[in-house]
């Protein structure tokens, strides 16, 4: 709880007092199994970290996402809200409804409600877990595609074209090679 929501709770404790108790409370608890910590202005108990591995029951299986979800992820995150047919159009392939649900069930996508055309299609948002997961504080803190080119992670498009027009075209060599030089439309 943050102080000023304690400080409310108490009545007509002021939030110097408040403060004051709660750093008390966080020295008593200090070399105890659980600390009182502040986290984002907001306290809170929690197990103290040399103990924590003894009351973990589970350990987190550490999943890959597939190709596929991570294109539909990027899609979501970029051009939210979007509905699956124009996931579809974008990676230019049909998008199975599993990908979909991975994505919503890691708690990085949701059903954000239906667009207002015929249809009603279902469309989907990125969550708040998505932008804590990657670390950002906003979907503008997403990367540019000048940060993707210059990480490598994306070719330019115009050197693709560049390195496709400059590869020999093989039925003009197999003419030329048999000696049937086809006319030069332009001459």
């Amino acid at each position: 709880m943050s102080i000023a929501a304690l400080a409310a709770h108490l009545g007509e404790a002021a939030a110097g007092d408040v403060r004051e108790a709660l750093r008390r409370l966080a020295e008593h608890y200090g070399d105890r199994g659980i600390r009182l910590v502040e986290r984002a202005d907001r306290w809170h108990f929690q197990t103290a970290p040399d103990l924590a591995h003894i009351l973990r029951r589970e350990r987190e299986a550490v999943r890959r996402l597939s190709r596929a979800a991570t294109e539909v992820l990027a899609i979501v995150a970029y051009h939210e809200p979007v509905s699956r047919a124009e996931i579809e159009a974008i990676r230019g392939v049909q998008t199975s409804g599993g990908t979909l649900d991975v994505l919503m069930e890691a708690g990085w996508v949701r059903v954000a409600g239906r667009r207002e055309v015929p249809g009603r299609p279902v469309i989907y948002a990125t969550t708040p877990e998505f932008l804590q997961h990657f670390g950002l504080e906003s979907r503008k803190d997403l990367p540019g595609i000048d940060e993707l080119k210059a990480a490598g992670l994306l070719d330019p498009v115009d050197d693709a074209f560049e390195a496709l027009s400059m590869l020999p075209d093989r039925a003009d060599e197999s003419d030329v090679e048999a000696g049937n030089e086809a006319a030069d439309p332009l001459d």
